[in-house]
């Protein structure tokens, strides 16, 4: 009698652990959501309505064995290309990753804005250590002395990425490219939910990305004629 009311009293607490975690898990998932839309409302726009800001800064994305960009990063660099052409900035800097020494995110990215977008290549700024979208935003600031920007990249990322970087202590606005809503861009979306998290975690912690000397690309693009 006394192992059955000891094993019931162990599954009940057990049950209890249960839902005590996944009401934890839930609050968190739905707290950093609310924290990424609540930071990015009204300042995520179209390319022909964003805010002028000095610089645009793209967040990289995939590129090919080739060196192509992958079809979400064309639609961000063109998105930059085209507030360029509208005079709503001055440069662009390009941030991405550059771990290995044969992929190379940054040159590329510059190359199809210069190449095939006309964009003058001494108004396209490398970044080679954004890994993520913390890294980005914490070295715009720090290393290339930005302290607001338009930030340029997919709709299911962009309020991720505002938010970001508002928390960082860079002021920015944002526009969004709006990719075809295949099967890439559902699984886009869903990873929010832990990126949103992450995000969280690196802000709070104050995560400290690669970092190194503060470097003058961004001041000798905006003075470059």
């Amino acid at each position: 009698m006394l192992g059955r009311m000891g094993s019931n009293g162990r599954r009940r607490w057990l049950r209890r652990g249960i839902v005590t975690a996944a009401g934890l898990a839930g609050a968190a998932l739905i707290g950093s959501w609310a924290l990424a839309e609540g930071r990015s409302v009204g300042r995520i726009h179209e390319v022909d309505d964003t805010p002028k800001e000095d610089v645009a800064i793209v967040f990289g994305a995939a590129v090919r064995p080739d060196g192509t960009p992958s079809g979400y990063l064309q639609g961000r660099l063109d998105a930059a290309a085209d507030l360029y052409r509208n005079g709503t900035v001055r440069a662009i800097l390009v941030s991405g990753d550059n771990g290995t020494e044969h992929y190379n995110e940054p040159d590329n990215m510059k190359r199809y804005l210069v190449d095939d977008r006309g964009v003058p290549s001494v108004k396209v700024v490398t970044d080679y250590a954004g890994f993520d979208t913390y890294d980005t935003c914490v070295r715009a600031r720090k290393i290339f002395g930005v302290t607001s920007a338009v930030v340029v990249t997919q709709d299911y990322h962009l309020a991720r990425a505002v938010a970001t970087c508002r928390m960082t202590g860079l002021d920015v606005q944002g526009t969004a490219d709006h990719p075809p809503r295949g099967r890439i861009w559902w699984y886009g979306w869903s990873r929010e939910f832990g990126a949103r998290l992450k995000m969280i975690g690196d802000v709070v912690s104050r995560r400290a990305p690669v970092l190194g000397a503060p470097e003058d690309g961004v001041a000798k693009a905006l003075s470059a004629r």
